[in-house]
């Protein structure tokens, strides 16, 4: 008699140990799926500059920061561009740029920034010589 409760019991332990490990696979799979599902990501692409940077294209998932200093995400090395000239910031589904209180200033579609803007696909955004246009994936 012990023997047959012993095995049911081995059997309830291992059916409850499947069980937990489909539980923990599919929530896990879940987690994967969304986090790498970056579609529709913002984008800007460098469509006019220096040589080296021409067709420079980024997905921005952080922040992005433009500008003459090394430490800069993209270095744009011209004389009217600022160490840390502007900045990309991906917030709540939208791309906001923001001139860094640049010498030169910050154009976006032709008009200079005064503040944080959200940007759209097609937007233009100069610094100096450079036009970076916005996309999405």
């Amino acid at each position: 008699m012990i023997d047959i409760v012993l095995l049911v019991g081995r059997l309830l332990l291992v059916a409850l140990l499947y069980l937990f490990l489909f539980v923990a696979l599919k929530s896990g799979i879940g987690l994967v799926k969304g986090q790498s599902s970056e579609r529709g990501a913002w984008t800007i692409e460098v469509t006019r500059g220096p040589a080296e940077l021409k067709d420079l294209k980024l997905r921005v998932l952080a922040p992005v920061t433009i500008g003459r200093a090394p430490d800069a995400d993209v270095v744009i090395a011209s004389g009217y561009v600022s160490g840390h000239h502007a900045r990309f910031v991906p917030k709540t589904g939208q791309l906001l740029v923001e001139d860094l209180h640049s010498t030169n200033g910050t154009m976006l579609n032709g008009h200079p920034l005064t503040a944080p803007t959200p940007v759209t696909r097609g937007d233009v955004v100069s610094i100096g010589g450079v036009s970076i246009k916005v996309g999405r994936d």
